[in-house]
């Protein structure tokens, strides 16, 4: 906390040496001979050159008896030097507060006063931080229900980590959440775990073999939804039209969805065409590249090769060009599954 106020980090070369550390980490070599001179009153200024870091930190100032020894200076003495720039800094802080409080009331009577104050219908969210914050603060005010849609297959560790101490609290409260995850998330152990892990009887989780983008859903008031291809960018949507339209997609789907506890139906052809194949077969007549395909089925895309391998195996087609043409002609794309 000290690398802003002037005791921070150092570079000290000595002999050879580097001693790159705050005072708040001081270095095993110097926390002993502080320790040393403190116990003695003072120490030789050649016991101290393998941690010239004590001299920088004005833990230690020259003898004035004797320039060949160093004397410490007391610990509640150099605490309070590096405190004193922390409570000012502190009490700088807390009169901003005040006084943009104070300068945003009047601007906020008049919004509460105004007949749109309760509606923002579209916020843009940019950058990672803001679009969490966002959704902390929508989690925080849940009450009833939450509904998400999460492609892609399954989840990094660390991202169901974070969703698992966001959405606890929600589950705790006794607010329903319902999950759409696309069938390869089956196969996703972090994924699986962290179902069990927040699963109470709350909690539903369904599959389908392709969804929409990303959807959060709050109560049927808030909705957030990707912006850009990176994510970097979110929409926070407030308008009740737009999320009343969206929460009704969302139950379509959940409507042709499998739960989770039960078996995805072995959805094969006369031919041996699974319902994984028909639906790339249809991303491969609209133009896709493999890339795109595996991404929207929440595959890798090595995976994805191997079922296109499979469907121009049973439609016998020697070429790409000609397994478009195959499958215009076969008739796999108009059968109800």
């Amino acid at each position: 906390m000290f690398r802003t106020l002037g005791g921070g980090e150092l570079t000290i070369n000595n002999s050879n040496q580097t001693h790159p550390h705050a005072v708040t980490e001081l270095c095993d070599e110097g926390a002993r001979l502080y320790a040393t001179a403190l116990r003695s009153g003072r120490i030789t200024r050649s016991e101290v050159d393998p941690a010239p870091c004590l001299l920088d930190f004005a833990l230690l100032h020259p003898d004035p008896d004797d320039e060949n020894w160093l004397r410490p200076v007391p610990p509640s003495v150099a605490l309070a030097q590096r405190l004193h720039p922390l409570e000012r800094e502190i009490q700088e802080r807390r009169r901003q507060t005040i006084e943009l409080t104070e300068h945003f009331d009047p601007f906020i009577a008049i919004s509460t006063q105004s007949p749109q104050a309760s509606i923002h219908a579209i916020t843009v969210l940019e950058g990672f931080e803001r679009i969490n914050a966002a959704l902390d603060s929508a989690t925080a005010e849940c009450q009833s229900e939450m509904l998400t849609v999460q492609p892609g297959g399954g989840r990094a560790a660390d991202t169901l980590m974070a969703a698992l101490e966001r959405d606890r609290p929600l589950a705790d409260r006794g607010v329903s959440i319902r999950t759409l995850y696309q069938h390869t998330a089956r196969h996703s152990q972090s994924t699986l775990a962290y179902v069990d892990r927040i699963s109470d009887g709350r909690i539903e989780v369904r599959t389908l073999e392709e969804l929409i983008e990303r959807l959060i859903i709050f109560d049927r008031t808030v909705a957030f939804i990707p912006a850009s291809d990176d994510r970097r960018v979110a929409l926070e949507l407030r308008h009740p039209g737009l999320v009343r339209y969206l929460a009704r997609v969302f139950e379509q789907l959940w409507q042709r969805a499998v739960p989770l506890t039960q078996e995805v139906p072995n959805d094969v052809d006369p031919n041996g065409i699974t319902g994984v194949q028909r639906s790339i077969a249809k991303l491969l007549i609209e133009g896709h590249v493999d890339e795109a395909i595996a991404r929207r089925l929440g595959m890798n895309v090595r995976t994805c090769r191997a079922h296109i391998a499979k469907l121009a195996a049973a439609l016998g087609s020697g070429s790409r060009a000609q397994l478009g043409y195959l499958i215009a002609q076969s008739g796999i794309l108009d059968q109800d599954h």
